[in-house]
């Protein structure tokens, strides 16, 4: 059931479009109510500059890669994050100025791949984005950037809204993967489109001759441009999941493999993993005007 609606979402085959118009009516709704809760929520206004960057595809878009290329770029940052996927509730700091002081399980594995990747940042993790956010400007934020900020509709804030290069279904859930109306695009600051305003470039750390891929991501066939030769068998987990080490040295046995293959976002949970693993290493190039922009927006609110 997983992968037929991941590719009813993404990749939609002839068969997919029958439930897709027996779902339009629940999509309708669906966006409808998202649209009415955009309309009529007041902004709150905060004195830190606050940057989002968010889509409105659900599932991976490159968010964590580009929170992780702006973060690196400024002083007294604090990201900001749900934690999806962690095993923990409420406010909890994962990074403070670069000291990691959680673990993974805590954290969720992109806030921690964030911590681990941003040696001066802060990261907190909270489903509460007023709270977090106080607690950054508590500890001396500057700027403070939120990870999946999008539909926080009621923060004012510089929308950065991140588009795929290529979208086949346009519906709102449950028929298609949009959170929102299409047309909400046009309430981002900027729109930043994949392969024009950034491009994804992947490096593999410890290629091996035979590799199992093994991931925890949404919508994994994104991966297959990047894969190497030598893939021998490939095992799609939930996005998220949490990975043993036991089933793991099974599916090298099981196909022969020298290696697992995964994503940098996977990795941060097979940390003491005694198995040669293979990492896909994934960094964004920006446009350079568009950073100008967000400079432009950060200086001016300290500044104000």
């Amino acid at each position: 059931m997983r992968t037929f609606i991941q590719e009813m979402f993404f990749h939609p085959k002839p068969y997919h479009w029958i439930a897709i118009f027996l779902l339009l009516p629940f999509s309708f709704v669906y966006g409808s109510v998202m649209y009415l809760r955009r309309r009529f929520t007041s902004l709150r206004e905060y004195d830190v500059p606050i940057v989002s960057v968010g889509n409105l595809i659900v599932g991976g878009s490159g968010k964590t890669p580009f929170v992780i290329a702006l973060a690196l770029r400024y002083r007294d940052v604090f990201v900001i994050s749900r934690g999806y996927g962690r095993k923990s509730r409420g406010l909890e700091v994962v990074s403070i100025h670069g000291r990691v002081v959680a673990d993974v399980y805590t954290a969720g594995d992109e806030a921690m791949l964030m911590a681990l990747s941003l040696p001066n940042a802060s990261v907190v993790v909270s489903e509460n984005r007023d709270t977090a956010i106080a607690f950054a400007k508590d500890h001396g934020a500057r700027c403070v950037i939120l990870d999946d900020g999008f539909n926080r509709v009621d923060i004012a804030k510089f929308d950065i809204l991140l588009e795929p290069c290529r979208v086949e279904n346009y519906f709102t859930f449950p028929a298609g993967p949009f959170r929102e109306f299409f047309s909400t695009r046009k309430k981002a600051d900027f729109i930043a489109k994949e392969n024009e305003t950034f491009i994804r470039k992947v490096k593999i750390e410890n290629i091996t001759p035979k590799m199992v891929l093994v991931t925890a991501i949404s919508n994994p066939l994104r991966l297959e441009p990047y894969l190497p030769k030598g893939v021998v068998h490939k095992v799609y987990y939930k996005d998220h999941a949490y990975f043993h080490e036991d089933v793991l040295k099974q599916f090298l046995k099981a196909y022969g493999a020298t290696s697992i293959l995964c994503t940098s976002k996977d990795r941060v949970k097979m940390h003491g993993f005694k198995l040669p693993i293979s990492e896909m290493k994934l960094k964004l190039e920006i446009e350079k005007e568009f950073i100008t922009e967000i400079d432009k927006y950060i200086e001016g609110k300290q500044n104000a």
